[in-house]
């Protein structure tokens, strides 16, 4: 019998290599549990955690990953620009200026159901962008003219601009998940106009970090000011994010779970 819901995985910002071995050894087994329809992923650090490349991109096509939204470093290799406009499952956030190599909105279509996937960056100690509230609306509108399924990713510093955005979008987009702080928070909830949210699904990587990064560098800058070459961690490897459970019907969410899972090496 055909569900009466379709269920979306949101995957919490993939740090480097480790982030994509994680996800090898460990996405299929959610994406079986949760009976996923659809996986969405931050890939904004997947690249040596900053950045992400068309190699590393189409590895994350090859353990399920549909669609791969980005933030501030989606431009840190320049090889992206051409994917931007070439591949449609890549985005980089729709708050950007006219003209700017991408789109920052997709629709995923997978076994008869369309899901539309909105990426939008934060103002609030991030780039002095066009207004991720305007648009979202103007880009929600487009995108719910082919489906009632919509995932915002925003992609911000701020839990105040997070929040804001969640009861801006409420009633208006099935999910409002928030990345780039690296850090999961448990306010995981569906507010009352039928839309999903989290302030942030937390990342997909090494633990024993300072947020992905090798505990050492961060430590040495952050202790004595002085510059620090940030590298990835490798150590203690964990997927978060978020699972989101979509009434067929109406296009509201009925449920939201936190992915917060440790990867058996």
């Amino acid at each position: 019998m055909d569900k009466d819901h379709i269920v979306v995985v949101v995957i919490g910002d993939i740090i480097g290599e480790p982030g994509q071995k994680a996800l090898f050894l460990s996405l299929s087994k959610i994406i079986n549990e949760k009976k996923a329809d659809f996986v969405i992923a931050n890939g904004e650090n997947a690249a040596g955690g900053f950045g992400i490349t068309g190699k590393i991109a189409g590895r994350l096509y090859s353990y399920g990953i549909d669609c791969i939204t980005s933030g501030n470093h989606v431009w840190r290799n320049k090889e992206i620009y051409k994917i931007l406009e070439d591949n449609h499952k890549v985005l980089r956030p729709a708050n950007y200026p006219s003209g700017t190599p991408g789109r920052g909105w997709t629709i995923i279509n997978k076994n008869g159901i369309k899901l539309g996937v909105l990426s939008l960056l934060g103002r609030i100690f991030m780039e002095p962008l066009e207004s991720p509230f305007k648009t979202a609306r103007k880009e929600l509108a487009c995108i719910r003219k082919e489906t009632k399924y919509t995932i915002v990713d925003f992609h911000a510093e701020a839990t105040s601009e997070k929040v804001a955005m969640g009861w801006y979008l409420d009633g208006t987009a099935s999910a409002v998940v928030g990345t780039h702080t690296h850090v999961q928070t448990a306010d995981e909830r569906v507010l009352p106009g039928g839309t999903a949210y989290i302030t942030d699904i937390g990342m997909t990587g090494p633990f024993d970090s300072i947020i992905g990064m090798r505990k050492e560098n961060a430590l040495k800058k952050l202790v004595t000011m002085m510059p620090s070459k940030f590298t990835v961690a490798e150590n203690d490897l964990h997927i978060n994010g978020a699972v989101i459970y979509i009434e067929k019907s109406s296009g509201k969410s009925m449920m939201i779970e936190r992915i917060n899972e440790q990867v058996v090496i």
